[in-house]
């Protein structure tokens, strides 16, 4: 039998990895469609755009292809990236090529959780892609958040990367 301390450690530790889910994609969906979302298509990676995907992430990407969401002018994009060692998911939310919202909506790292609060989201807003495949205005850091917000700023540059592509 395992000592009562050596247990809670684990226990501590097995809860600690855990993701925790902020909002469901279903809810995210729901609310970015007033509560009807379309049917979710694929955007397919081509070949010249691939390039570009791996500029903006430092990395060659890990999929050909992710799905979406459209109805007229507006897109919604549910994006995953690495901040220092696990997968952030964040929802997009874009209306005529800028950024109308931005959320964190599960976040599996120990440290950088403050990227999911409005303070910093916000900042995103009417944020556009600019030719040189960077966004239109500057995002604040969080100070011990480095990794956390440059995976937000990732997913967002790729967000409106993939809508302007449509």
């Amino acid at each position: 039998m395992l000592p009562r301390s050596l247990l809670i450690l684990l226990l501590f530790f097995h809860l600690s990895c855990q993701a925790t889910e902020y909002q469901s994609r279903d809810e995210f969906l729901a609310e970015a469609f007033s509560g009807q979302p379309p049917k979710a298509k694929s955007f397919w990676i081509s070949k010249d755009l691939k390039a570009s995907v791996a500029e903006i992430l430092q990395h060659r990407p890990g999929f050909l292809r992710t799905r979406y969401w459209q109805e007229e002018q507006q897109s919604v994009w549910i994006l995953e990236e690495i901040g220092k060692t696990k997968q952030i998911t964040v929802g997009v939310i874009i209306y005529n090529h800028q950024i109308t919202r931005l959320k964190v909506l599960a976040f599996r790292e120990s440290r950088g959780w403050e990227v999911k609060h409005a303070f910093f989201t916000d900042q995103f807003k009417q944020a556009s892609l600019d030719q040189d495949l960077s966004l239109s205005q500057a995002i604040d850091g969080i100070s011990g958040a480095t990794l956390s917000v440059r995976a937000l700023n990732k997913i967002a540059r790729l967000a409106l990367l993939f809508d302007r592509h449509l």
